[in-house]
């Protein structure tokens, strides 16, 4: 089936600058709409760009259009949470020639109870094979290569990191999937997802809750994440949490006059000296 002519259908990808974009990550391979491409792609920008909410703590509307996307981004190297890399991410690849649809997820993370699906994540199909990948791009905890889209509660590794996907039967025996990691605590769901598309008019109603609701916890404190293929660092408010692939980790509580500093030399992201002085001035901060 042909793709809609309507613009609203696609993700900008002939305004994305391709090579701003590439610098930022630090990939300089080929430009070709191949699983092999696709898996570099992902794991460059993992491992590049780190997860922030720190707009949100801060009051401040969190745009998703392309231009302010790739300025924050890219040129000033901050970094974003799912909606925003996601939307980044997906420009790039149809640029590229890949075949983009967006995915929408609800993180669970072991909890009961429903949660609003506020995750945006993508399907994509690429030139060389038939394989479904779902790339993940957004979470700020990898993984750091797509995976494939296979109805087998099997093991697999991702790099260092272990996962299992499953299929599962949810409300009127709608299909649904999720994706399990290991983590300190041993296995727990990270998130459930459905393969209903999802457009840029979607995200943009997930965003407003996620960077304006009270009831969203981005918009009272601090969450930041750094992913390297052998470590995992969190920020949480306070604490500050370096995780691994074994399940092993340490945390410690920061004082809020070590924040500068930890997000520059842990997690790659310089404010300005008014942010930093607004963001020391929020309620979080203050309890």
């Amino acid at each position: 089936m042909p793709k809609p002519a309507d613009a609203a259908y696609h993700w900008n990808g002939d305004q994305v600058d391709l090579e701003l974009y590439l610098h930022r990550i630090g990939y300089s391979g080929p430009r070709t709409a191949t699983s092999a491409v696709l898996r570099s792609l992902v794991a460059a920008h993992t491992t590049s760009i780190p997860f922030e909410n720190l707009e949100a703590v801060l009051g401040r509307p969190v745009p998703l259009d392309l231009e302010t996307l790739q300025d924050k981004l890219l040129r000033q190297r901050r970094g974003g949470y799912c909606y925003e890399n996601v939307t980044v991410f997906a420009a790039v690849l149809e640029r590229l020639g890949f075949g983009v649809t967006g995915l929408s997820g609800r993180v669970t993370m072991g909890a009961d109870g429903l949660r609003p699906a506020t995750h945006a994540l993508l399907r994509v199909t690429t030139t060389d094979d038939d394989r479904i990948w779902i790339v993940d791009v957004g979470f700020g905890a990898g993984p750091a290569e797509p995976y494939a889209l296979a109805d087998s509660p099997a093991e697999f590794p991702l790099g260092e990191w272990r996962f299992r996907l499953a299929r599962e039967f949810g409300e009127l025996e709608t299909e649904q999937w999720v994706l399990h990691q290991f983590a300190k605590d041993g296995w727990v769901d990270r998130y459930t997802f459905t393969l209903a598309p999802q457009y840029r008019v979607d995200y943009e109603v997930g965003n407003h809750f996620v960077a304006t609701s009270p009831r969203s916890p981005f918009t009272r404190r601090p969450f930041v994440q750094r992913f390297h293929p052998d470590a995992h660092h969190i920020l949480d408010g306070r604490v500050l949490t370096t995780e691994h692939p074994d399940g092993s980790g340490r945390s410690r509580e920061l004082e809020p006059a070590e924040l500068p500093e930890i997000l520059a030399k842990v997690f790659d992201i310089e404010l300005s000296d008014e942010d930093t002085a607004a963001l020391l001035r929020a309620p979080w901060a203050l309890d």
